[in-house]
């Protein structure tokens, strides 16, 4: 399997797969993914690992929705955008993998499942946001509008990119993570804007994310701008009000809903570390 660019590689038409449990060894199998010259290949695999942790902690708690959602149309939406981030999570830790192979575990599974389920919880990168455990729908909604509208900034910076493998995953992703905002849009506006309690309830949602806001952006005032602009149309929509700034201490630490998390979701390939699947 051979393709002129990452992005062709990567695009539908060509049977990629986007998630675990397909019998595909290595999801980036056809890529060319020798790290290109000048590019520093300890700092790719940061910003892949970093990326990929988000998406699949995000993921996980996406499913735990799973025979919970208000519908059936949402057990399917939010079923889907957890498979979403979950690609995205096997290629970027992937990526990672292949540009520092010295952050794997020494395991016998693929890079990015040792990266996924033999790292301890002081060995994942991600956001704290995304770990958050508990909560309603509306909490659940203002998470994902937060998350979804900050990586979407993110990725539409990361298709420039001058490592091709992680333009294209960029590329891809932006498409995916549209969809992922205006459901969590509409979701917020819905709420926001509809009967007493639901108003009451989302702008609580929005009040418990808030704190977590700050550590996503690391003094990118840019960023903050873009997001904040998409975050005051969507508030204003709603009838809600965007909370003041206060930031949670200790920027980087994880909270302590890590770890249970990393319990249930490493636990049946801890339990057989030399299984397959």
């Amino acid at each position: 399997m051979s393709f002129d660019n990452a992005y062709e590689a990567l695009t539908e038409d060509n049977d990629t797969r986007w998630a675990f449990g397909t019998g595909f060894a290595d999801p980036l199998a056809g890529l060319d993914t020798t790290v290109p010259s000048g590019v520093d290949a300890a700092e790719l695999a940061r910003t892949c690992l970093w990326l990929g942790d988000d998406a699949l902690i995000m993921s996980h708690r996406l499913q735990e929705w799973c025979a919970a959602a208000p519908e059936l149309e949402d057990e399917v939406a939010l079923a889907n955008i957890g498979l979403d981030l979950l690609g995205q999570a096997r290629l970027l830790l992937a990526r990672a993998a292949k540009a520092d192979p010295s952050l794997v575990p020494p395991v016998n599974q693929s890079d990015e499942d040792a990266l996924a389920f033999f790292r301890d919880a002081a060995d994942f990168h991600n956001v704290r946001l995304v770990e958050l455990a508990g909560g309603d729908f509306a909490f659940s909604m203002a998470r994902l509008l937060v998350f979804s509208t900050w990586r979407l900034a993110l990725f539409q910076r990361l298709v420039d990119s001058p490592d091709q493998v992680l333009a294209a995953i960029a590329s891809k992703g932006i498409k995916e993570l549209t969809y992922h905002r205006d459901y969590a849009a509409r979701w917020v506006v819905r709420l926001g804007d509809g009967t007493e309690l639901s108003h009451e309830r989302m702008q609580a949602g929005i009040d418990a994310v808030w704190p977590y806001v700050d550590e996503l952006f690391d003094g990118d005032s840019v960023l903050r701008d873009e997001f904040d602009a998409v975050i005051a149309q969507v508030m204003t929509a709603g009838t809600l009000k965007q909370p003041p700034i206060h930031s949670v201490p200790t920027p980087g630490a994880h909270t302590e809903h890590l770890e249970p998390l990393l319990a249930e979701m490493q636990s049946v390939a801890r339990a057989h570390p030399d299984a397959t699947w």
